[in-house]
C-alpha cells in the first residue's frame, strides 16, 4: 500500500467505469484503516539464474528478442525496444532501519517520510515479500516478450529506495511505462485491487502535466486486464467501482516525468483477499494481468 494512504482524506477522480470481473477481492487501503506499521511507495530479489546487470539508475533485463518461428523476426506481439520499470513495493529490511525510512524526502508539493515498511496479512506475510514476488512475475513475463525491464530495487538493498530516488530510476530510464506494486492494508471486509493514478500537480520539482493522459491510459489497461486475469473485481471501498482513483499525495507520482501508475493488488488485511495474495499460483495470474495491461498500452 503506498505510504501515508492511512487518515487521507481521497482525492479521487469519478472515472469511467470499466467492465470488470464480479468476484471482489481486496486492495488499497485508507491510512484510517490501515495496520500501525505503515507503508511507502515500493521491494525485490532477483529470481533469474543468470546475474544480472545492474546500472546506477536500477536492474536491468536485456533478454532474447521473441521471434516468429518461421521467419526469425520480432513476433507482432514482441515488446522490444520498449523500456518497462518495475517498482517493488517497500523493502523488507525496512522493518530494521525506521530512522532511515523515516527521513523526509521533497516530493515537490511538501515534504514526506522517504519510504515506509508496509503491511502484512494476519499470517505475517509482508507486503515487501509480496511485491518482490510479483514484480519477479512480471519481469519474467515482460522480458520474454522482450521488453528491457529495470527494476527499483532486486532486495538487494538493506532498506528502500526513498520514493524521490523510486521515481529518479524510472526518470533516467525513459520507461515508456512504470508501475509500482502494492498490496493494501485496509479494514476487514474492504476487498478489491484499484490502480491509483497520478493527479495533475505542480510544485517545485513535480509537475505532472504530461503524463496525466498517458498514466491514465496505462492505468486502465492494467485495471481491465488485471480483473481479466485473476477474476477479482475492482475495489468495494475506493474509486467508485472503477477501480481506479487519483491522486496528488504520492512522491512516486509526483516526481514522476514518464508514464506511471499504482496498483494495490489487494487488500492483505481481509482475510479473504489475504488467501489470494498468499497463492503462488494467484500472484501468476497477477502478473499476467499487469503483464497483459503493460503491453495492450505499448501497442497502443
Amino acid at each position: 500500500m503506498p505510504y501515508h494512504h492511512r487518515n487521507t482524506s481521497r482525492r479521487a477522480l469519478a472515472l469511467a467505469a470499466m467492465g470488470c470481473c464480479a468476484a471482489l477481492t481486496g486492495c488499497a487501503a485508507s491510512q484510517a484503516s490501515a495496520p500501525p506499521d505503515g507503508k511507502s511507495e515500493t521491494s525485490l530479489r532477483s529470481s533469474s539464474a543468470d546475474p544480472t546487470p545492474r546500472t546506477e539508475s536500477g536492474t536491468r533485463s536485456r533478454p532474447p528478442l521473441p521471434a516468429d518461428a518461421t521467419s526469425g523476426t520480432p513476433s507482432s506481439d514482441s515488446l522490444a525496444g520498449r523500456t518497462v520499470v518495475i517498482d517493488p513495493g517497500h523493502n523488507s529490511g525496512n522493518f530494521q532501519h525506521t530512522k532511515e525510512i523515516n527521513q523526509k524526502v521533497d516530493i515537490g508539493t511538501n515534504r514526506k517520510e522517504c519510504d515506509t515498511t508496509g503491511t502484512s496479512t494476519g499470517a505475517d506475510y509482508t507486503e515487501a515479500s509480496f511485491t518482490l514476488d510479483v514484480s519477479h512475475r512480471l519481469r519474467d513475463l515482460l522480458a520474454a516478450r522482450g521488453a528491457e525491464v529495470v527494476l527499483t530495487h532486486d532486495g538487494d538493498r538493506p532498506w528502500g529506495p526513498c520514493i524521490d530516488e523510486r521515481a529518479r530510476i524510472g526518470n533516467a530510464a525513459r520507461a515508456d511505462a512504470v508501475v509500482s506494486v502494492h498490496a493494501d492494508g485496509s479494514a476487514v471486509g474492504n476487498r478489491g485491487f484499484h490502480v491509483i493514478l497520478p493527479a495533475r500537480v505542480r510544485g517545485g520539482s513535480a509537475d505532472t502535466a504530461e503524463i496525466v493522459a498517458p498514466s491514465r491510459a496505462l492505468g486502465e489497461q492494467i485495471a481491465g486486464r488485471f480483473a481479466l486475469a485473476t477474476g477479482t473485481s475492482p475495489a468495494n471501498y475506493i474509486g467508485s467501482g472503477t477501480g481506479l482513483d487519483v491522486r496528488d499525495d504520492l512522491g512516486g507520482l509526483n516526481l514522476s516525468t514518464v508514464p506511471k501508475v499504482f496498483i494495490e493488488c489487494g487488500n492483505m488485511r481481509d482475510p479473504k483477499d489475504a488467501q489470494l495474495l498468499s497463492s503462488p499460483t494467484w500472484r501468476q495470474k497477477a502478473a499476467q494481468g499487469l503483464a497483459d495491461g503493460i503491453a495492450a498500452y505499448l501497442k497502443g
